[in-house]
């Protein structure tokens, strides 16, 4: 696998005959979600195999099964030609199977070495602390992998490569032999990524294998011996890493064809409702994002995992104000510093986990439907109950929600019901603009194409949508444009005849 960031020749393992760690046949099923299905997966000692797919594929399903973190319906996970029975996160980390996550498991409170004994030192609660040794064990520890950190230091003051230098050092005391290394370069500049490669060469000339998963494809010529690919939880093949280019890699990773639940309308397009010119917000990530949305549009937002589209609806809507650039609504400038001058300005949000901030669940349907207009239907600071009960009773069946009444706790709907209930809160502010983020994440295929059905009917009522996505599918299939972001900026916007997955996820790559 040729790239033009790393130029370097791959250093290869030497084979051997049996798998150091092996998952066989593994499912798994989340209620009605299938998020596994007969995947199977190998590791051989002192090799990097990685592990690729889109967001949603079942790569970190696969790694919480290898970790025990979570039990297989179907399927049997192997060390050494061994089933682990009983496999648990203790179990798994005993066996010498270790992972690091995007976010390093660190207590900020605690110093590097208290963070490093954690895992490594033996005993109960009630055991006799020798400092000096937890101090000496970790300073040698991070000596061993070039680390030069302070083993009195609070790990909570520690930069981000550093808290995952003290992951590995961690990794190291419990004789790793697996490692699991999700996104570790997601946040670290080429230096720090080229320290990080050292390091892993080494842990594979000790004989340790190595389960590498990252968006970064150009990396993988780099690192890796073999790559699996995984797509809706399934297995699309196994290659080795040198015979394998980008473009391929995509291709497996997209290759699925639109379904049917997405039922997309034509509809009049109209003038400019959102206007957005270089939107910059350091404390969001954003960096001089540029973007239009017109009336009857709907814009689909597609990136990676940390891309930075949930930070721009944040930004947008005032809950992480920009530092610079202008937002424009209708032709007027919007100042937005607060949720408060969004809604003034006609912008509306439906976040994406709907359970913590899309509805309230002890709320009856009523409540949750007009929580954002109380100041509308309240005369003298009261609340004005036929009110209330009128406009939740029109949207009610304006979208269709399932429930035995509109005062009925939302904690009894459906999830598809809960994202309806979300969106009836914010129609009931009449914006200009509707941004949904992972309007359909978690609910089923009928729920989705009732939610798609709804974004039609509000596009053909004239809103401007702005619809964030990890599916592809549901970007390509409900988008009139789609704006691809990565770290933070707009990498490319087109049309809907020029979107394909493969054009999509390049540009989401970089």
């Amino acid at each position: 696998m040729h790239t033009s960031k790393y130029n370097r020749p791959l250093v290869v393992s030497k084979a051997v005959a049996a798998p150091l760690l092996e998952a066989h046949g593994i499912g798994k099923r989340y209620g009605g979600v299938r998020a596994l299905r007969q995947v199977s997966f190998d590791l051989r000692a002192g090799e990097v195999h990685a592990l690729v797919g889109e967001n949603g594929a079942g790569k970190s399903t696969l790694i919480r099964v290898l970790t025990g973190a979570v039990q297989p319906d179907e399927g049997v996970v192997r060390l050494d030609g061994r089933v682990i029975e009983h496999n648990s996160p203790h179990r798994s980390r005993a066996l010498g199977i270790a992972a690091i996550y995007q976010q390093p498991a660190i207590f900020p409170d605690l110093t590097v070495a208290e963070n490093i004994a954690l895992v490594n030192e033996p005993g109960g609660l009630a055991r006799r602390i020798d400092r000096g040794a937890r101090r000496a064990q970790a300073k040698e520890l991070l000596r061993a992998i070039g680390a030069e950190i302070d083993p009195e230091r609070e790990a909570g003051r520690l930069s981000m490569p550093e808290q995952q230098l003290v992951e590995i050092a961690k990794a190291l005391g419990g004789n790793v032999r697996v490692l699991v290394l999700d996104e570790p370069t997601a946040s670290l500049t080429e230096r720090e990524t080229e320290k990080l490669f050292g390091i892993l060469q080494q842990l594979r000339e000790r004989g340790a294998g190595i389960i590498y998963i990252s968006h970064r494809l150009e990396e993988l010529g780099r690192i890796a011996d073999r790559i699996t690919v995984l797509r809706d939880g399934e297995t699309m093949g196994t290659r080795q890493a040198a015979d394998t280019d980008v473009r391929t890699l995509i291709r497996l990773m997209a290759g699925r064809e639109l379904s049917a639940v997405f039922p997309k309308r034509a509809v009049k397009i109209g003038e400019t409702v959102l206007d957005v010119r270089g939107l910059t917000s350091a404390a969001a990530g954003i960096r001089d994002v540029s973007l239009q949305v017109r009336a009857g549009e709907i814009l689909g937002v597609a990136g990676l995992v940390g891309a930075g589209r949930t930070q721009l609806a944040e930004t947008l809507f005032g809950l992480t104000p920009a530092d610079s650039g202008s937002i424009r609504v209708a032709g007027s400038e919007a100042r937005i510093q607060k949720p408060e001058d969004a809604i003034r300005a006609g912008i509306a949000y439906v976040p994406e986990d709907r359970r913590r901030h899309g509805v309230v669940a002890e709320l009856p349907v009523r409540a949750n439907a007009t929580l954002a207009i109380l100041q509308r239907i309240a005369k003298g600071g009261l609340l004005q109950s036929a009110a209330e009960n009128a406009l939740a009773e029109t949207w009610v069946s304006r979208l269709g929600v399932k429930t035995d009444g509109i005062d009925a706790p939302v904690s009894s709907l459906s999830g598809g019901n809960q994202q309806k209930v979300a969106i009836a809160r914010w129609i009931a502010t009449e914006p200009r603009v509707l941004i949904l983020d992972e309007p359909t994440q978690g609910i089923d295929v009928g729920a989705k194409a009732e939610c798609h059905r709804i974004m039609c009917d509000l596009a053909e009522a004239g809103l401007a949508i702005v619809m964030i996505s990890s599916e592809l599918a549901e970007i390509l299939g409900m988008s009139d444009r789609v704006a691809v972001m990565r770290g933070g900026r707009v990498t490319g916007v087109m049309d809907r005849a020029a979107a394909t997955a493969e054009s999509i996820l390049e540009l989401a790559l970089g």
